[in-house]
């Protein structure tokens, strides 16, 4: 099955840091307050979740600030862009924003008989058990190995999110681990990848998979491609 799947991106000329990036979606959501659609924050209620693939992405694309809306996000992102903001607080600075520009896209995700070669950045693919798993694995491709299985994991849950049903292998191959490193969560230490994958799936450009693609990690970039679109 191939779907065509719509993205809007704002772009704000505001700049921040990756640690910044939860608060610049606590300011969008705190200018919204109760009206916020579900689809800004993914809370059902006070103590529930929508588990599902996340339609409105908050980022750090470029240095500055930007939202990243998918399908059904790019549709209900109005509400918000309708607010005019002009500054936020961003923990303890306040700081102006403007948008500088608004991009929207069109991709076909499907299936191809080429490969195409992405980035993933701020990547978060281990939980409690599988994080065991991989400090007890005393060899780099053994580790690789236990990564691309979350991948590929990670691709078909963004599938399914996006109610994409294919009924042919979805691949993908981690070509290089380039960076490796811990970052901080709500005070939790977590480690972070920096990676280079193969796969057979065209994936939209600066969309998260994994924990937390939400907040600006996992953030996937198309490096190149064998097939134009």
């Amino acid at each position: 099955m191939t779907k065509e799947i719509r993205t809007l991106t704002v772009f704000y000329d505001t700049e921040i840091n990756s640690k910044e990036i939860p608060l610049f979606r606590g300011a969008v959501l705190k200018s919204l307050g109760d009206k916020a659609n579900v689809l800004y924050h993914n809370h059902t209620g006070e103590s529930s979740f929508r588990y599902s693939y996340p339609l409105i992405q908050y980022k750090r694309l470029g240095g500055k600030a930007a939202i990243v809306c998918i399908e059904e996000g790019a549709d209900v992102i109005g509400q918000f862009l309708s607010e005019g903001m002009s500054s936020f607080i961003l923990g303890e600075r306040i700081v102006e924003c403007a948008i500088m520009k608004v991009v929207p896209a069109k991709i076909t995700v499907q299936l191809w008989k080429t490969s195409f070669s992405y980035s993933v950045k701020r990547w978060l693919p281990l939980n409690e058990r599988n994080y065991h798993l991989y400090q007890l694995t005393d060899n780099d491709e053994g580790k690789k190995i236990i990564l691309q299985k979350v991948l590929m994991g990670n691709l078909l849950s963004m599938l399914k999110g996006l109610h994409i049903f294919v009924e042919e292998k979805v691949t993908a191959k981690i070509v290089s681990i380039n960076r490796s490193y811990i970052i901080y969560n709500k005070g939790i230490a977590l480690m972070s990848f920096d990676i280079t994958f193969e796969s057979n799936l065209s994936i939209p450009n600066n969309i998260g998979i994994g924990k937390n693609a939400s907040i600006g990690y996992g953030v996937v970039h198309q490096e190149k491609t064998d097939k134009n679109q």
